[in-house]
Formats: C-alpha cells, structure tokens, sequence
C-alpha cells in the first residue's frame, strides 16, 4: 500500500483535514472533519476491498460526538474469579455456532452477551437469506465461506431443530439486451467461481415459476434459502449448554488487564473472569474489544438496514427470493434489498443500506421503508405497504476493507478476532465456526491437552410447533398435557403448553420478547396486541411473581369488554328498530359522518381514523367523495353566478 499516494488523494479531497500514517502495518486516519459521511468517504479512499491492510479511523467527527455503549443494570460476583478455557464475547450468530463447535472438546466454555437475550442484534434483525454468493468475488473470506456454509445448512437445521426452505433466488432483469452480458457473467461465476447451480433462464420460465415476477429474464440459484436468523442462534446457543457450555446473559466486557502481550483477565459487570483464549465475537463493539486487548488493528463503521414484515396473506404473491437489478445504476452495500419468502410464510422486504455512527440505533425511519418500497415495487407490482405488519432495523459491523476478520491476535497473543462479519455472515457462520473452532484447539493445545467430548450430542430438541402438526398428533398432544390446547396466540396458533416450554428451555428468558423470538406469540398480525397481556401473565406465574402493573389477578385491564358493547348495540338496535351493523361498522359510519356531513378533507379523515397513508382513505371511502365533488362543482357555480350578476348589476347603475 503505497502511503503517499494515499495522503495525495486525502489533500485533494480534504485538504489539510486528514492525513494517513502507516503504523505496525495498519493505515491510521487522523484528522477532523465535519460529517460522517466525509469520515466514510475519506476512510474509504484509503482503504483497499478485501486487504489484510487495514484501516484504523482515528478521524474526528462532529457531527458524531459521543455515543455511550447501553450497559445492563445487573451488577453481581456471579463471575468472580472463573477461570475458562474460551472466553467467547458476544452472543450472535457467530458467539453461539463457535461456542457450540467448541463443545465438542472437554474444554470449559463461557459465552458472555451484554444484552438480556441472544441475537438482540444483527443478529436478530436481518432477513435470514441463505445466500448462494453470486455476488461475492474470488480472494475474499467470504467467498471462501459462503459455498461451505451454504451447503452446510440441511443437516445443520436437522440437528438443531430449526426451519430451513431452499426457497431459490432470482435476480432479474428488464432490459433484453443485457442477456447475452449476463450470460457471460453468470458463466464466470459458475466455471471461475464455483457457484455451481447458478443458471440463466428465461422471462416465460420465469413467470412459469413465479407468476408475479415479470421480467425480460433472470439469475436462477435454487441452492439460496431463508431461516429464523434469532431461531438458530438461539438453538446454537442452547445445543452448546446441553453440551457443557455456559452461557451468560446481562454481561457486558468492562476492560481487560494486559501482560506480556496476553490477556491476564478480563473484568465484567458481574466479576473479573481470567480466561486462557479471548474469543472477540461481538460485532459492531469488535474494535472495542480489541481496543480493551491492545490488539486493535481494524475500525468498524456501522451500517443500518430496514426490514419491513408483511402479512402472510402476502407470502401467496412469491415464493422464492427475489430482487430487480439494474447495471446503471449504483446497487453498491445492497441499497434497497429484495422481497423474501420467509420461513414462517410471510414476506420479507429489505433491507436497505445507511452508514451511521450510531452503534446500538435501531430506531426505523419512513423514508428507509419508503425507498426500499419504491425499489421492490419494480420486482413485485403487487407489492403494497398496506400490508405491513411490523417492522425492524439492525446495525451491521463492516470494516471499511468489506472482508470478514478471522485470525489469532496480531500483538496480543491470546486473543482470536471475528470481526467485521456483515451480510452474508449468517451463510457463512457454520463454516467460519469450525475454522475457528479449530484455531482454537490448536492455541489450548500448546497449554495443556485438549481432549474430545465423548458425550457431545449434536442433536437438540425444538419445543413442539402445535400449527405444523397433523389433528391426529396435536389432539395426542393434549390428551398427554392439556396445556396443549389452550390457545393464548390466536394469528400463530401458539398454546400454553408452547410457551412454558419456552420458559423451561436451556436458556431460558421470561420476558414477553424472549417468548416471542421463541415460539412466536404476537409475531402475527396483530402484533400481541390480543396475546401479550396473556404472556405476561403466564410469564408471572411461572416465576411466582406478581405482575408489575399494580393490577390484581382478577382485574380487567380494560371494563368494557367487545362483547358487551356488542350485546348493546344490538339491544339498542332491537328497541329502536334501527337495522343491525357489525361493531367495526361503526368505524366506517364515523367516517361517512366526518366526509358527507362535516365535510372534513381527506387528511384528516386519515389521522382521526389511524390510517398509515392518505391513499388508504381515499381508496375505502372513494364512493363518498363524487358527492363532495359535485357539491363543490355547486358552490363554484353559485360563487360565479353571484359574481356575474354583480358585475351587471354594476354596469346597469352607471349607464
């Protein structure tokens, strides 16, 4: 990496504001400059895709200031003084498949995770795409990776337990004229590359499979699928447990002490532990970490992507995964995503691509959904925002080279880096984990011998999925335990017996969105808007305590129940003679009311009734508006007239 060329490109762009140093074989960028996105720009112009030469971003931001880590409020000695073979920090995908590999081995395993659950992160908040690496080049890790873990992924689900559906990918196109140009690259990429099942195929085979995608012809990849991101970390982790691990939750990474160019210990919010090997796998903190080690060598610069989840009544219109591309235009970091097929048979849409220097925002706005929308509609006509039903945005850890991190410390020795792992890191996790889990071995090998488990059990047992099963099966179910049939989420069929499993499981997390990433209630349509209260409820009673609303067992959250309002209406209906509507017909005679006879205009018809778009009023209530229409054609008429006959009335009196 030539250094000077480097500072010539800075003091072009930046002038005297930022200047490059090349220091123990890292590109350091010092300096100050106003935004954020200069700081991106500038590191950007230094660094080098997929170098092992890394850029270090000592640069200053104003725009930026400080951003405080969110640390749990737990603090206890339930850690003093453990004395782990593996520290593992960070519990995502990458903490629980390494910490499951290791479990293999007779080795003691702690996993540490800041938050109060597992995949609280990146982790658990992206779209659970099984890539086929299509789009990944050669002298990459991960494009060494993402073959490997791609077709690791059948038996691994088996294992554990989890959903998995070779769904396919296609990526298309609207121009004819590019076929032959793609049938090159698709070409590449199938006999250079090994994508092997990556194929060409027409716009009519297309729409033979997909019946909504219509497109001039497309990239085939049947070998991409879609998993429960938050499912199978949460499975990794718990097979890990069966198998001897610890996992510990609510423990954040405080600071480390450093001797003799290895971590002595490491001090946490429940105790000082002091581990043979650090395993830095926590994510858009990787560079803090490494920093706490004296090994920072790489800088993290977080990128936020939305996600929108839409009805499963949407899951009808596609079947597979699927995006648009355009070769003119800039489809850089995957800026407006796909639509996905998930594995609970809803679709997924996004995500989109935004640098920010906020670690631990997730906050989800307009504009992102908007833009991805506006994208995926050229995939899916059908496509509406109508059919949303919730939405997430999660943070991901590049490092400014794009390229994944997986090596031993460079100057402290004990210490061993997954770090920069961003899309597609859930592909490649299964393979990264048995890489690391054997650098791993080999560095506690040189400390003492390290034997295998006999007793390592690669198999771990999901609570049962009442909704998948036969009449037969669950009606067994139930005779067996009765809790079985008691319905507590009625949009994913999720009983009672389901959610006390949840609470008995490996790891277990009694929180209404511990159960939720689990065995699903309130991932339907309404949101828990029926089912939380229930939760909450079955949640206190398992742990024998009471809730902490303040409101007894037999208490009503709300006094007027919809039944009650219903038998009144129709007693009132009955007495009056007026002719009987349903409850929610109410809503649209309130409506009627504020268009016909208040004259209301459309936007606040809009807020008053809670709709998400204007459009979503005028489409419900369009029959109502040619009457205001015509009374405004009257009004404009009349206002006329008046005027016309007041100017002949003017001209009558000075003749």
């Amino acid at each position: 990496m030539n250094i000077r060329r480097i500072n010539r490109r800075l003091k072009k762009r930046f002038g005297p504001a930022v200047t490059a140093t090349l220091s123990e074989g890292n590109i350091v960028l010092s300096g100050r400059l106003p935004t954020w996105e200069k700081v991106i720009e500038a590191c950007s112009l230094a660094a080098e895709k997929y170098s092992t030469t890394h850029v270090v971003n000592d640069i200053r931001c104003d725009e930026a200031g400080e951003q405080p880590i969110r640390m749990p409020t737990l603090r206890d000695t339930a850690l003093e003084g453990r004395k782990p073979d593996v520290l593992i920090i960070g519990g995502g995908i990458s903490g629980a498949s390494i910490a499951r590999e290791l479990s293999k081995w007779q080795l003691d395993i702690l996993l540490v995770e800041k938050e109060a659950d597992l995949a609280l992160q990146a982790s658990g908040r992206n779209d659970g795409e099984v890539h086929p690496g299509i789009d990944l080049s050669r002298g990459s890790l991960k494009h060494h990776y993402v073959r490997r873990g791609n077709a690791m992924y059948d038996q691994l689900c088996r294992e554990l337990d989890v959903p998995f559906k070779r769904v396919g990918q296609y990526v298309c196109f609207e121009k004819a004229w590019l076929k032959p140009l793609i049938a090159l690259y698709c070409l590449i990429r199938k006999k250079r590359d090994g994508i092997a099942d990556t194929e060409l195929i027409s716009g009519e085979e297309l729409r033979r499979r997909e019946p909504n995608l219509r497109f001039a012809f497309a990239i085939s990849n049947p070998s991409s699928g879609c998993v429960c991101p938050y499912g199978l970390t949460i499975a990794y982790a718990e097979n890990a447990v069966q198998n001897g691990a610890e996992v510990s939750l609510n423990t954040a990474v405080l600071g480390m002490e450093v001797q003799d160019g290895k971590i002595h210990s490491v001090t946490t919010n429940r105790g000082t532990v002091y581990p043979a090997l650090v395993i830095n796998a926590a994510g858009v903190f990787a560079e803090e970490i490494a920093a706490m080690a004296r090994d920072r060598f790489f800088s993290i610069h977080p990128r936020r992507g939305t996600n929108s989840i839409l009805d499963k009544k949407a899951g009808a219109y596609m079947h597979t995964i699927a995006s648009v591309m355009d070769i003119t235009r800039n489809t850089h970091h995957s800026k407006g995503g796909g639509i996905l097929h998930t594995v609970h048979d809803n679709l997924l849409v996004g995500p989109d691509a935004i640098e920010t220097w906020e670690k631990e925002n997730t906050e989800t706005h307009r504009e992102s959904i908007d833009h991805v929308f506006q994208k995926q509609q050229r995939t899916m006509h059908t496509l509406s925002q109508g059919d949303i039903i919730t939405y997430f945005t999660g943070v991901r850890a590049p490092t400014f080279e794009e390229d994944f991190i997986i090596e031993m410390g460079r100057k402290t020795g004990n210490i061993l880096h997954c770090a920069g792992i961003q899309s597609p890191g859930l592909t490649t996790a299964p393979a990264v984990a048995l890489d690391i889990e054997k650098m791993a071995v080999d560095y506690l090998s040189t400390l003492k011998p390290v034997e295998k488990n006999e007793n390592y059990d690669p198999i771990r047992h999901g609570p049962p999925i009442l909704r998948e099963m036969s009449d037969e099966r669950r009606a067994a179910l139930i005779r067996q335990n009765p809790d079985y049939g008691i319905i507590i989420c009625r949009c994913e069929e999720v009983s009672k017996g389901e959610i006390l499993d949840a609470l008995r499981s490996p790891i277990p997390v009694p929180t209404v969105d511990g159960i939720k990433k689990r065995v699903r209630p309130g991932m339907g349509r309404c949101q828990g808007g029926f089912c939380s209260p229930l939760v909450t409820q079955i949640i206190a009673e398992y742990l024998d305590c009471p809730l902490v609303y303040g409101i007894m067992e037999n208490d009503r959250l709300f006094h007027t129940t919809k039944s009650y309002l219903e038998h009144e209406m129709i007693r009132g209906c009955e007495l009056s003679g007026v002719k009987k509507i349903r409850l929610h017909d109410l809503r649209h005679s309130h409506a009627s009311l504020l268009i016909s006879e208040l004259g209301l205009q459309p936007n606040l018809v809009a807020d008053r009734l809670g709709h998400e778009k204007i459009t979503t009023t005028l489409q419900t209530y369009s029959h109502l508006y040619p009457d205001k229409n015509r009374e405004l054609a009257d009004k404009l008429e009349e206002f006329v007239s008046e005027k016309y006959n007041a100017k002949e009335m003017y001209n009558a009196r000075k003749t």
